[in-house]
């Protein structure tokens, strides 16, 4: 019996020294800077474990041999070619440690023993933390005191710990890879705040007394530094830090404008399910918004800038505070010059065509519209039957100066033009023989600004519109060569029997042009512009018809001369 609890006593003494299962390995991480005093002692101690599977001691640009002591020790030695900081000493004994759990400890600690090693590693062995920290015995140190823990009781108030600045701590390698390692002394707070912030649970562990050397005042100063900057760092990326200042509101108003602007710009051009006109709603609230806030901040900002003892603030930090608001001013100015770019103008007419979606803006219409949102159309083959059919979106007829029921001529063959069946506002449906000869292709998609350059120099019988009750028994068409640009036309007004019953323009080149009536050719013009004649005669039983030339004007469509087709064609109807 006795013999059982000796072994007993012995395994359960033993089992103390062993990690809990194989599955636990752990490394120790040294981070080490001229420590060659203190290093070898620091790894004997945590080597003396057993379940420590490796020491690496990181050895930060020391100028000494602290590097050499460290090997000789027994520890895996990494180098930095220089000095780089603690926190940066730490993430590369992270990177090359193995382990399931990291433990991290100083390398200027005199006494360290292997039982305040272990109380580092065992509530994380025995499942009660994901992250332990430590505390101990000393005066209480200055930056912790009078940095530290101010920020902390002010930012993080729900953080309590003894000594939240202590470099001893170890954590499960899952649970560490989601920490941001800071790369100087911030790194040790920098843990603690990205632990509570993930949710981790954290142990702050007493090891008891330790000993190291003071550090000076020029020292503890440059920790400070790096300790308040993590902090204040991790206040403002935890939300901690709200600006309530007007100059911030002014900022974040001016911000929220130009994000409804480009907002706006971006749903008129990009967004199908956005009516154009609420697109441009959105715009302008934007817009009207960080006109405003922006006034106000340029003053505001314009009495930090120049102080009134005449002395300028730290541009850098100036802009830094700004620099939000620059980004989406140039965020907005690119948009708006990407748009720019795709503009068009044509007879007083603003095409603005991106890839995805065409704004037209034109003026003096005769619908008051002074915008719309056109293409782009995608070429689709003829529906069954409609071999001498075009079916064309409106926007793209508009665009053409067409109208339904137009008739335009493709190598010889006439097609109609009819609008697209419903669900199919953008598809282009032309058949095979019209799409050989305008060389374009199924699925291929053409821009709005694209579609006079597809019907170039196309002959079309258009209808006019005509004015009063002569619509009843007469219809008139005329015909036009489809151009790509705008060039020096005339007007012509149309009477017959001394009234005007429409108006028309378009290009006029020397040379006849034929007037037809009920099929037949009655009149032919001869059209010279440096000896013009401006009124012409036409007769049809008892009723004259009367073509007056008028002013100069532009246009991107050229009457038909007697060789292309008909410059105009009358039909009486039958009583």
């Amino acid at each position: 019996m006795s013999w059982f609890i000796l072994i007993l006593l012995f395994l359960i003494t033993s089992l103390k020294n062993k990690k809990p299962s194989a599955e636990m390995a752990v490394s120790v991480v040294i981070p080490a800077f001229n420590e060659s005093k203190t290093v070898a002692n620091v790894v004997k101690a945590a080597l003396s474990l057993d379940y420590v599977t490796e020491v690496i001691v990181v050895d930060d640009g020391s100028q000494d041999n602290t590097g050499e002591l460290a090997k000789n020790a027994g520890a895996k030695v990494f180098s930095h070619m220089r000095n780089l900081g603690k926190g940066s000493a730490i993430k590369t004994g992270f990177k090359v440690s193995k382990g399931d759990i990291i433990v991290f400890i100083d390398a200027d600690l005199e006494k360290i023993s292997p039982k305040q090693v272990e109380k580092i590693i065992q509530p994380i062995l025995e499942g009660k933390a994901d992250i332990t920290k430590t505390k101990f015995k000393r005066k209480a140190g200055r930056v912790t005191e009078l940095t530290a823990k101010p920020l902390l009781n002010f930012f993080f108030p729900e953080i309590k710990f003894d000594q939240p600045l202590s470099g001893q701590f170890a954590g499960k390698r899952t649970s560490l890879s989601k920490i941001r390692f800071e790369e100087d002394y911030g790194v040790d707070v920098g843990i603690v705040l990205d632990a509570d912030a993930q949710g981790l649970k954290i142990k702050e562990v007493d090891i008891g007394s330790i000993h190291h050397d003071m550090s000076t005042l020029t020292e503890l100063n440059v920790v400070a530094n790096e300790v308040v900057r993590t902090i204040v760092d991790r206040a403002l990326e935890y939300g901690r830090v709200t600006m309530m200042d007007s100059l911030g509101r002014y900022i974040r108003m001016s911000i929220l404008g130009i994000s409804l602007a480009s907002l706006g710009v971006f749903s008129l051009f990009f967004i199908r399910q956005v009516p154009p006109a609420l697109g441009i709603i959105i715009g302008l609230i934007g817009v009207v918004i960080a006109a405003y806030y922006i006034v106000k901040l340029i003053k505001r900002s314009l009495n930090i800038l120049w102080r009134k003892d005449g002395r300028t603030q730290s541009l850098k930090s100036f802009t830094y505070m700004h620099f939000p608001i620059l980004v989406s001013s140039l965020i907005l100015l690119a948009m708006l010059s990407t748009l720019l770019g795709a503009v068009s103008v044509d007879e007083g007419k603003i095409s603005i065509e991106p890839a995805s979606r065409n704004l037209i803006i034109w003026r003096n219409t005769t619908d008051n519209r002074t915008f719309d949102v056109r293409g782009p159309y995608t070429v689709d083959s003829a529906l069954e039957n409609e071999d001498t059919i075009i079916r064309s979106p409106k926007e793209a007829l508009d665009t053409l100066g067409l109208k339904n029921d137009d008739k335009l001529f493709i190598n010889g063959q006439g097609y109609v033009l009819k609008q697209p069946r419903p669900g199919e506002e953008n598809i282009l449906r032309i058949p095979r023989e019209a799409r050989l000869h305008l060389n374009v292709e199924i699925r291929e998609t053409i821009p709005d600004g694209n579609i006079r350059k597809v019907f170039d120099n196309l002959y079309v019988q258009k209808a006019l519109t005509l004015q009063g009750n002569v619509s009843e028994n007469l219809t008139l068409e005329e015909g036009v060569i489809i151009k790509t640009n705008t060039q020096s036309a005339r007007t012509i007004d149309i009477y017959m029997n001394g009234e005007k019953i429409t108006s028309t323009r378009g290009i006029l080149r020397n040379g006849t042009y034929n007037i037809f009536i009920n099929e037949v050719r009655v009149r032919t013009i001869t059209w010279n512009e440096d000896n013009p004649q401006l009124t012409y005669y036409a007769y049809w039983g008892s009723h004259e018809l009367r073509v007056e030339i008028l002013n100069t004007v532009n246009s991107d469509m050229e009457f038909a001369t007697s060789s292309q087709g008909r410059f105009l064609n009358f039909y009486f109807n039958k009583n």
